[in-house]
């Protein structure tokens, strides 16, 4: 699918998964687990980002499941250059570390989701279902530290004048990404505002078309960047 929620590939295929982490055990569990599933395939492993990114390149994967802190490239740099080359390819960080700066600059990098390592190894396959599928995959803990540094990018962001004219968004669209920045699904957006979930993936669609962004965090990102939000 689409970062918007349309699909992207018949619905026989399998997501192809690449998984990168300098811990072959840790790999060999999430291989095993994500094997298990029909409608997963993994396609490769790589134990370092440099090797990610050539990996990706090479098989052009739909997810990505990226430790952070890894010899030679570390998983944000990965994630940039893997964006760069394959963006349609979707990035799940996977990670001990829960600190804002990390999770900050991986969001800012291109990732779509954000694991801690004590997840139950059982609830990566939904991990890799729901980003697949449009979702962006942060828990409510980490949402909150999310929007702490937003909070700060905006204080420092606020005498910088804005270097281009910025898209306009309709009201609607506005209410939209107020709520991604709130970390709720589309389910729950919809819930929210009265309307459809496909009438929100199509507003999530126009206001990343509009922006010429990937992902519905990089859009939050670009808007409290550009004063169009403000984080609460």
């Amino acid at each position: 699918m689409t970062e918007s929620g349309e699909v992207r590939t018949s619905a026989s295929e399998p997501i192809r998964v690449l998984i990168v982490d300098d811990h072959e055990l840790i790999r060999r569990s999430l291989a095993l687990a994500l094997a298990a599933e029909p409608d997963i395939e993994v396609v490769g492993e790589a134990s370092d980002g440099q090797e990610a990114v050539e990996l990706a390149n090479r098989l052009m994967p739909d997810i990505a499941l990226m430790d952070v802190r890894m010899p030679r490239q570390d998983g944000i740099e990965a994630t940039k250059g893997i964006k760069a080359s394959v963006p349609s390819t979707r990035i799940i960080m996977l990670t001990v570390s829960d600190e804002e700066e990390d999770l900050f600059e991986a969001i800012k990098a291109g990732a779509t989701g954000y694991l801690l390592k004590d997840v139950q190894i059982n609830d990566v396959p939904a991990a890799v279902r729901g980003v697949h599928g449009g979702q962006s995959l942060i828990n409510p803990a980490m949402a909150a530290k999310l929007i702490t540094e937003f909070q700060s990018m905006s204080r420092k962001e606020s005498e910088r004048p804005p270097q281009l004219p910025v898209p306009r968004l309709t009201d609607r669209e506005m209410e939209v990404l107020r709520l991604v920045a709130k970390g709720m699904n589309n389910r729950e957006i919809a819930k929210q505002l009265f309307i459809s979930e496909n009438t929100v993936k199509n507003h999530v669609r126009n206001i990343l078309d509009k922006l010429q962004l990937h992902s519905r965090m990089e859009a939050v990102v670009y808007a409290v960047r550009e004063r169009m939000l403000e984080i609460t």
